[in-house]
Formats: C-alpha cells, structure tokens, sequence
C-alpha cells in the first residue's frame, strides 16, 4: 500500500488506528501531561517502541512528535504511522492573547495521517510547547488560516528536522 510506504512501511499494509490521548498521558518527547495543554497533539506508531505499552507515541504538541520521530529514526528505529490533529475535522478555538493559543482536540477521531494533512508552520498561533505547526486535512482550510495568522502551508509530511528546528528557535524568542 503506498501510504504505509510513505510512512516507513507497515508490514500489513494497514495503518494501526489512532488512540485517544485523553487519559493523563505523558508526552513521550517532554513529559508533560497532554490533556493539560493546548494546542496540535500527535501520536506516531513504530514497528517497536516500548517493552511496557502497546500503541503508539503520544506527544502534546506536533513539534513534539516531530522532534521525536526524528531522533528515533536516527537510532534506528522504524516508524510506521504518524497522525496529527486535523483542525479541518473540529470547531477549534483561539484564545485572546495577543500570540493566542489553539484549542486541542483529543479524541481518535481528530486525528488523521500525517500523509494527508497540510501544516501552516511559523503563524502567531501557539500550542502547548509555543510556536507549533497547525495541521488541516484540507488546503484551502490551511491557506485561510495562514492568511488569518501569518505562516506558510506545506504538505506535513514534507517537515523535516531543519523546519522543526526554526520552529522551536521562535518559540524562544
């Protein structure tokens, strides 16, 4: 199948299902507990990940599961499946601030394969960790944002550490 291909290569062909991460987890990247933050949230399965959980990755942000895949795959592990939120699938609100906060979204439903989402990277909306990339299943629902907020669109799955990076410098500006 070529989704699992693009996504490290499930040996069945099918993509395991998201969880919902709305149960005092921990987020596997930075240990703060998911449910207690705003903003995008990921999980990431891979072929092998803990001796003690089934399932896959959980993180309260998407740069989070980025940077986490990425180090993962640096040691060698294999990642079978990443899912972000999809903030084109929820009624999702900003806080007042003037760099406002997105709402999260929790629930299996919310999410869908990174292969599938389109990320607005560098706008004035923040998640748990600060700047964050905001993810949406539909482009025109990314443009519009990013026209809204500032930031650019791209697929998701085109991100890579060198992105992360620079999103993660401007949240410590």
């Amino acid at each position: 199948m070529g989704l699992a291909g693009c996504l490290g290569g499930a040996t069945d062909g099918e993509l395991p299902e998201p969880v919902s991460l709305d149960e005092e987890q921990a987020c596997d990247e930075c240990a703060m507990i998911i449910q207690d933050h705003p903003g995008p949230t990921g999980q990431i399965y891979f072929e092998s990940l803990h001796d003690d959980r089934d399932g896959p990755a959980w993180f309260c942000s998407g740069v989070c599961a980025y940077v986490y895949r990425f180090n993962r795959v640096a040691e060698g592990a294999t990642p079978i499946g990443t899912y972000l939120t999809d903030y084109s699938e929820i009624d999702y609100e900003l806080s007042d601030d003037p760099d406002p906060f997105i709402s999260p979204a929790l629930t299996a439903e919310t999410f869908a394969p990174e292969s599938e989402l389109f990320a607005v990277v560098g706008s004035d909306v923040r998640g748990a960790m600060g700047a964050d990339v905001i993810p949406f299943s539909a482009r025109e629902d990314a443009e519009s944002f990013a026209s809204a907020h500032g930031g650019s669109v791209r697929a998701a799955s085109d991100i890579d550490r060198e992105l992360i990076d620079g999103v993660k410098a401007a949240s410590t500006l």
